[in-house]
């Protein structure tokens, strides 16, 4: 299932549309608005997750990691890799003989992520590059185990993304995504909605100085497929024996392809 490529009336077809949360926006424009909204979150990007999960995304991470069956010597990309939560454990599982890849479309968050865990020690079988999700720039068939956390949802193409995905992958290797998703209880609904739009701007407000970023992080979970499209959209680009597991009831889905 592609994005909106639609034009609007009076547009011109080879300027494509997409969304921007809740905004409509050119296609060439998404990527540099994404961009601004993570160099303005990247130094409190932790922060931001604590602000959203009320910390519970260790939780959701650690079963991530769990189900990625990554273990000693394989090569993983942590794609969206953020301040490095998951490539920190997959360090420490793939050990000495193993590899992985810190990827970011954003040079601020891979900043961020980077000097975390050299900070922390974490050093040698982990690079970093900065790459875009929808053309990754690694050989066919590269990888073990690929994940994105929280990342998915500001891919302007997702199609796009989650094929390249399935390209860098060696034959049965796992894709693990995890991303906010569609609570599966209305009034649960009801409740997130009310915390994301009136009180996750205003600590945004109060903590960063910065309400409008904080806005459109959860304008962008709820533009993000449901549970069932996503996990369509992976078998349609060739992920076979996929799965997801709902976590604090929909609120967010980690949903796992393996690659035939």
């Amino acid at each position: 299932m592609s994005e909106p490529r639609k034009p609007q009336a009076g547009q011109d077809s080879a300027d494509p549309t997409t969304h921007f949360g809740y905004k409509t926006v050119r296609e060439s424009e998404k990527a540099e608005k994404v961009a601004e909204v993570f160099h303005s979150v990247a130094r409190n990007y932790d922060l931001m997750n604590d602000l959203m999960s009320g910390g519970i995304h260790r939780l959701w991470k650690r079963f991530t990691i769990e189900l990625s069956g990554v273990r000693a010597g394989n090569r993983v990309l942590d794609i969206a890799g953020g301040t490095g939560d998951l490539t920190r454990q997959f360090s420490r599982l793939v050990g000495p003989t193993g590899e992985v890849v810190l990827a970011d479309i954003n040079a601020s968050m891979l900043k961020v992520g980077r000097d975390k865990l050299l900070d922390s020690g974490v050093a040698g079988n982990v690079s970093f590059v900065q790459a875009d999700a929808e053309k990754l720039p690694f050989p066919d068939n590269y990888f073990d185990a690929v994940t994105i956390a929280f990342g998915l949802r500001n891919v302007t193409h997702k199609d796009e993304a989650i094929r390249s995905m399935l390209r860098v992958l060696k034959p049965g290797g796992r894709l693990l995504v995890l991303e906010f998703s569609k609570p599966t209880s209305s009034l649960l609904s009801k409740a997130y909605d009310a915390y994301s739009f009136t009180l996750l701007p205003l600590m945004g407000k109060l903590v960063t100085n910065d309400s409008e970023s904080y806005r459109y992080l959860a304008e962008s979970i709820r533009m993000h497929p449901d549970q069932e499209t996503l996990k369509s959209m992976m078998v349609e680009a060739g992920f076979h024996r996929v799965t997801y597991h709902n976590m604090t009831g929909g609120v967010v889905a980690l949903h796992r392809g393996i690659k035939p």
